[in-house]
This record gives C-alpha cells, structure tokens and sequence, in this order.
C-alpha cells in the first residue's frame, strides 16, 4: 500500500476496510469450524498488520521532510520489512499454530484485493 498516494484519512479507512474484511471471512468461516474462523483469522492478520506497521511508518516518515534520496530508501526498507513480516506470520500460522492452508489463503487474497480496489472506489465516492 503506497501511503504517499493517499492521505492519512484515506489510508485509515483503508486499513479499517481490510479489517472488517477478514474479521467478517472468518466469521463465516466459523459456520464451519472454529478451526477455519482460526485459520481465516490469522490468514487476514498476516496480510493486514504488514499493511498497518507500514502506514505507520510512512507516515512517521511523511512528518519530516528528509532529502529526496531518503524517501526512496525508507519507502524500500518499509516496503522490506512489510514483507518479511509477512512472511513471517505465514509461517507461524502454518507452522506452528497448523493452521488450515484453504481458508487462511483465501482470508490472505480477499485483504489483498481490498487493498487494490478500495482506493479506487473510495476516491471515487470521496466528497
């Protein structure tokens, strides 16, 4: 998520709208199994807390107005450590939580896919 394109207000109900996303999946995957809400649970939680820690980075770094060549190496170390942490938390959830690989995977792509179309529409309808 490139914070710089939005502001914060946009990035906060960004953030709030993947939230909801995967709170809501794994909700419905609890009508299956506790298993599965567990699993949609974390499955959401590792695509989403990368994208929270990341905004906050960026916009710690968005206050100071450092030399154009720092912008670009924050945004990559930010943009580095979004996706170690993240594969990180997969590996915890599979690995040593065994969560279920269907439900966490399809959990994981929906928080994705509201991360690529949100912006769009909440620009659209942004008055």
């Amino acid at each position: 998520m490139s914070v710089s394109l939005y502001s914060g207000k946009v990035a906060r109900k960004l953030l709030f709208l993947q939230l909801m996303t995967f709170v809501l999946i794994s909700a419905a995957f609890g009508l299956k199994s506790l298993e599965w809400s567990g699993s949609a649970l974390a499955g959401g939680f590792a695509a989403w807390l990368p994208n929270a820690m990341f905004m906050l980075f960026a916009l710690r770094h968005q206050a100071q107005t450092p030399a154009p060549g720092r912008v670009a190496w924050s945004f990559a170390i930010g943009e580095g450590l979004k996706v170690v942490i993240t594969i990180v938390l997969l590996i915890v959830a599979l690995g040593v939580f065994k969560a279920a690989f269907v439900p966490l995977g399809l959990t994981y792509l929906a928080v994705l896919v509201v991360q690529i179309v949100a912006p769009t529409v909440i620009n659209r309808y942004r008055t």
